[in-house]
């Protein structure tokens, strides 16, 4: 039976670790709710998901240094620092290409998507954003989550700093509840697409000695 430990240390990812690691989070979110909003066909949608994944790899998440993954990349978190959440319009602009190659003709379902998330994101106080969370479909339900969520829980609780997501459905939301996450909002994503969670995380001070 396979556990949490059995994927190795806990570590920031490598750019050798970007392939393997946006295919494990194609896989991780391919029957994902607003992911299969957003591609409907399920035929290639892990492919599409693997594009998107190595796209924001490269080009945002891991330049902010903050992605983790495992010795055996079973699965990623991906936060964005404070003020960072926020994609830049040259980067968006940047990845048009392979944005048009990952989304085809829902590319403005995908846009109205982002448009929406941004929107309805809190703007104080300081907080980290948990933007991406995923394990391979084998590792789920073993630990993996709260695993790869720790590292940079351990460093907000240190310094004080709260953080925020957005589940996409039920179990995820019940992970982040027992990760200290409330909820705080719900919103449905555009064009009839199913809802998201809002979340927040109070960072966890220490007891006085």
């Amino acid at each position: 039976m396979l556990e949490a430990s059995s994927a190795g240390t806990i570590s920031k990812a490598f750019d050798e670790d970007i392939p393997q690691l946006a295919t494990v989070l194609a896989r991780a979110f391919q029957v994902d709710p607003a992911w299969s909003h957003l591609l409907p066909d399920s035929d290639d949608r892990t492919e599409r998901l693997r594009l998107f994944f190595e796209t924001e790899l490269r080009g945002v998440a891991m330049p902010l240094g903050l992605v983790w993954t495992t010795e055996e990349v079973a699965g990623g978190a991906i936060w964005a620092p404070p003020e960072a959440w926020r994609v830049p319009v040259t980067t968006t602009v940047r990845e048009l290409p392979p944005m048009v190659r990952v989304f085809g003709g829902r590319l403005l379902v995908a846009l109205s998507s982002r448009l929406r998330m941004e929107n309805r994101h809190p703007r104080k106080p300081s907080h980290w954003y948990l933007a991406v969370m995923g394990v391979a479909t084998e590792w789920q339900g073993k630990g993996l989550g709260t695993a790869l969520m720790r590292p940079a829980l351990e460093v907000l609780d240190a310094e004080e700093t709260p953080a925020y997501l957005e589940a996409s459905t039920p179990r995820r939301r019940a992970l982040y509840q027992r990760n200290g996450f409330r909820v705080t909002g719900e919103f449905n994503l555009p064009f009839g697409g199913p809802p998201l969670w809002q979340m927040w995380r109070e960072p966890v001070r220490g007891t006085p000695s």
